[in-house]
């Protein structure tokens, strides 16, 4: 998942600009900011890249408040795991045709129940081109997908997936187009949420005031810019397990500025401690933070398809090598990063430390690739980053590191928001190296490979290198049709291996977790980027 503010992307992405994420107390009115003991907890996220649909949600900010409105059939629980949520089993005797049983007593907020057409549904709709939707490529594995994406300049003939089938109610039926054990994981990811029938009869009126079936309802409208209001939805089912009776979703431009709300107590939890605070929040939120392991990876991308300059590899291997991720982890993180040696984060199942050669710092190997590639045009470089997220301090140092390392001239261009710098790489108008990140959508080492890569991932997903190798799909088709997991893995790093000598995007830290909360918030459990809100206990 692609995060705004440090990707499902760590993506939290994404492709990831990380999202912070910071809870702040209400008033006594259940307004944000100030107050105590009321229940309702203020979040700081950036402003979302689109209007609240699962389907077209693909980034962090956005992400959060969809994973408060929505239950999927499947979630990450608190030691990253998958397990059931709205699904009572899912099983599968081939990994091809799986069962799907619903839990009972779901319904959308406003009353609907939700049942396996309602799945079907939503799955049809994120899945058909025609739609455009940011997650498309998630349902390529299943059986009719091919129908609705026909390729640019055609219609779809159909609307309808031949792999969806509901029997009754309560159960889902769907067929695949070939093995994949990790189907389940997959499951757990928002774009595979329910959607109500009224969202068909106005999408874009339905993402600014969502209708979901999660342990929150919308509390009025999308408000851009400014803030998302949420309150508790007494009928869920888990209703009883969540102490938080709302929360307001509070748009920040400025993770400073959030920072110095949540130290002053006018935020309960900000997921993401940024650089100003890293050497003081100990001391300012002591026994309130939470330091662990993520998923999140950082790049430098560049968008090889769309500009000539960049379509050497060695080139692309040269600028890495150019790079000192210890500096940069140690000095820009003071240690809240770690220096990417994969383009796997370490917390899952196939990533290989020292995998990557070329993230080794290494200036005289550097120049001569650099040399041997025929350089860039005029001997420059320019690297955008969005400004909303905590990124000026290291991209500015990686610029300056491959200026000195290369000799040539590197500039960092600065957008105001994620969204910003997002849409210009989806209209394929900015053409100089961009920062971005990944968090992980499932712990599977595959969500780490297609929805970035892929020749899929170009037209509707995350792949804003326009980046195609045939190596890459051939082991990436051989890793989902493995007959085990471990088969899977050493496919799947096969396919790694090619990004690892092709470099379309840069690896340069994994994320770790540095979360602060205030004393209004006892404890917490994150998962996947994702706030657990059956584990929030309050103060």
């Amino acid at each position: 998942m692609r995060g705004a503010k440090s990707a499902k992307w760590v993506a939290i992405a994404a492709v990831v600009a990380l999202g912070a994420t910071a809870c702040g107390g209400g008033g006594d009115d259940g307004s944000s900011g100030k107050g105590k003991g009321n229940g309702v907890l203020s979040v700081e996220i950036g402003e979302p890249q689109n209007g609240l649909v699962p389907s077209n949600t693909y980034e962090t900010e956005g992400g959060q408040v969809i994973n408060a409105l929505f239950t999927g059939l499947t979630k990450l629980d608190a030691d990253n795991k998958i397990v059931n949520a709205m699904a009572q089993s899912i099983e599968s005797k081939d990994n091809k045709v799986w069962t799907i049983k619903l839990k009972p007593g779901y319904t959308f907020h406003n009353g609907e129940k939700v049942t396996a057409q309602s799945f079907i549904d939503a799955w049809n709709y994120g899945a058909n081109q025609t739609n455009a939707q940011q997650t498309n490529p998630l349902f390529s594995h299943i059986q009719g997908y091919s129908d609705l994406n026909p390729g640019e300049g055609k219609k779809p003939t159909t609307d309808k997936m031949s792999g969806l089938k509901a029997v009754g109610d309560d159960t889902l039926q769907v067929t695949l187009t070939g093995a994949f054990s990790a189907f389940p994981s997959q499951l757990s990811f928002t774009a595979f949420v329910p959607l109500p029938k009224a969202f068909f009869k106005d999408p874009k009126g339905f993402g600014e005031a969502p209708i979901g079936n999660g342990p929150f309802e919308m509390k009025g409208k999308f408000k851009h810019n400014e803030e998302i209001d949420v309150t508790k939805y007494d009928k869920y089912p888990d209703a009883s397990k969540v102490e938080v009776k709302g929360v307001n979703f509070k748009i920040y431009s400025n993770l400073d500025t959030a920072y110095k709300d949540l130290v002053a107590g006018n935020l309960d939890v900000q997921l993401v401690i940024p650089t100003s605070g890293l050497p003081t929040y100990h001391k300012d939120l002591p026994n309130r933070y939470i330091d662990e392991a993520d998923s999140g990876v950082g790049y430098i991308g560049f968008p090889i398809k769309y500009n000539k300059a960049f379509q050497n590899a060695d080139l692309r291997n040269a600028i890495s090598m150019a790079i000192d991720r210890k500096t940069i982890a140690s000095k820009i993180f003071l240690g809240a990063r770690t220096p990417a040696d994969d383009f796997i984060s370490p917390i899952i199942d196939g990533y290989r430390k020292g995998a990557c050669a070329a993230c080794t710092l290494d200036p005289a190997k550097a120049k001569e690739l650099y040399k041997k590639s025929g350089g860039l045009p005029n001997n420059t470089l320019e690297i955008g980053y969005n400004a909303d997220g905590d990124h000026k301090a290291w991209v500015e140092a990686v610029a300056n590191q491959i200026q000195q390392n290369l000799g040539i001239k590197v500039t960092a261009k600065p957008f105001e928001q994620f969204q910003t710098i997002l849409n210009d790489l989806d209209a394929k108008k900015y053409k100089g190296a961009f920062r971005m990140g990944w968090n992980m959508d499932y712990p599977d080492m595959e969500n780490y490979l297609r929805p970035i890569f892929s020749k899929e991932a170009i037209t509707n997903g995350s792949n804003y290198a326009g980046y195609v190798s045939e190596d890459f799909e051939k082991f990436l088709v051989e890793g989902d049709q493995a007959a085990t997991h471990e088969e899977a893995v050493k496919k799947y790093q096969q396919a790694d291996d090619v990004l690892l000598k092709d470099m379309p995007y840069i690896p340069v830290y994994f994320y770790t977790l540095n979360t602060g909360f205030s004393d209004k918030v006892k404890s917490l459990k994150i998962a996947g980027h994702q706030i657990l809100w059956d584990t929030v206990k309050l103060s």
